[in-house]
């Protein structure tokens, strides 16, 4: 059965009272999208000398000191009688990673972190089918808004009838992967959000990371035979970076959503793009066009609205 069929979850246990300290939160949350930006910026540098999924495996790998910290703190364990789950939200977890890296090697770090936030979007169409939710017109028009932005960056230039400076031969078409691995890490990392959401009704969180990190590090080890490149000194830090910044961010995630409700932080973690191009600029001289710029408000403007009738949506009942 599948992984996120209802008829497989466990009775929710009573939920325990949340603290809502939304100052502590944000400012979890902000450094949490500083982490992951430098995160991708360490990978980018790589990009031309390190295949990415070695980049993958030594992000789960040098993050796992951390991630072992906040299964201790949390007192959590391995105990579970779900691991269906849990190794379907490694998968997807995993596949979005690899996206993730492979497309901040091919393209500039702006459009690679805004086609990223394709992540509402993508969650709103997988609960049709997964979770049996019905979205209304107001959310159609948000999906709609938001694969309008992605249209917008993909296309780029051309819309404004500029020509659009493609990288020759095999090169192009390395970029045009590099698009569709930005918008694929969305709909994998939709998934995983999906999965989540079930794992968390009898799962903590801590647990849920603790197997996250686990799984992923032993499914990236299976293809580091096929790819291993030795790394100079250099590399050797920067891979290090990679693991401990990644592992940092996601320990302040954590400890975010442990302060503060999930809907409130949405908005905080589209400060990664005001990131991108900032690192894009200082260490590629890459300046965001118009059609980037405009793409990224469309696709943050979507992500917004959907998280704002997500809320709604969640206060009618605990207002009855």
């Amino acid at each position: 059965m599948n992984a996120l069929s209802p008829a497989t979850q466990a009775p929710l246990r009573p939920a325990p009272p949340v603290r809502h300290d939304i100052r502590r939160g944000a400012t979890m949350i902000l450094l949490s999208t500083l982490m992951f930006s430098l995160m991708a910026v360490l990978a980018k540098l790589m990009g031309g000398t390190i295949p990415f999924l070695e980049i993958v495996f030594f992000r789960s790998f040098f993050a796992l000191p951390v991630v072992v910290l906040i299964a201790v703190r949390n007192r959590a364990t391995l105990r579970t009688r779900r691991f269906r789950g849990h190794l379907g939200r490694a998968c997807t977890g995993q596949a979005a990673t690899c996206c993730m890296f492979f497309s901040a090697t091919v393209l500039p770090l702006g459009e690679q972190q805004a086609l990223t936030y394709g992540t509402p979007i993508f969650a709103t169409l997988l609960a049709i089918p997964f979770l049996g939710e019905r979205p209304g017109p107001h959310r159609w028009a948000a999906v709609g808004i938001g694969f309008l932005g992605i249209l917008v960056i993909a296309l780029g230039p051309g819309l404004l009838g500029q020509p659009r400076i493609a990288p020759p031969g095999l090169a192009a078409w390395v970029m045009a992967a590099g698009y569709v691995a930005a918008v694929g890490h969305g709909v994998f990392a939709a998934g995983t959000t999906l999965l989540v959401r079930q794992l968390s009704a009898t799962e903590s969180s801590a647990t849920i990371v603790l197997w996250q990190s686990l799984l992923m590090t032993g499914i990236s080890a299976l293809a580091l035979p096929f790819v291993w490149v030795a790394p100079t000194p250099s590399e050797w830090l920067l891979l290090l970076g990679v693991g401990m910044v990644g592992g940092i961010g996601q320990l302040l995630s954590t400890e975010a959503y442990a302060s503060a409700q999930v809907s409130s932080l949405g908005p905080y973690t589209y400060t990664a793009l005001l990131w991108a191009a900032l690192f894009g600029w200082v260490f590629w001289g890459d300046v965001p066009g118009v059609t980037m710029l405009l793409g990224a408000a469309l696709i943050v403007t979507a992500g917004l609205y959907i998280l704002q009738r997500e809320m709604r949506r969640r206060a009618r009942p605990a207002a009855a």
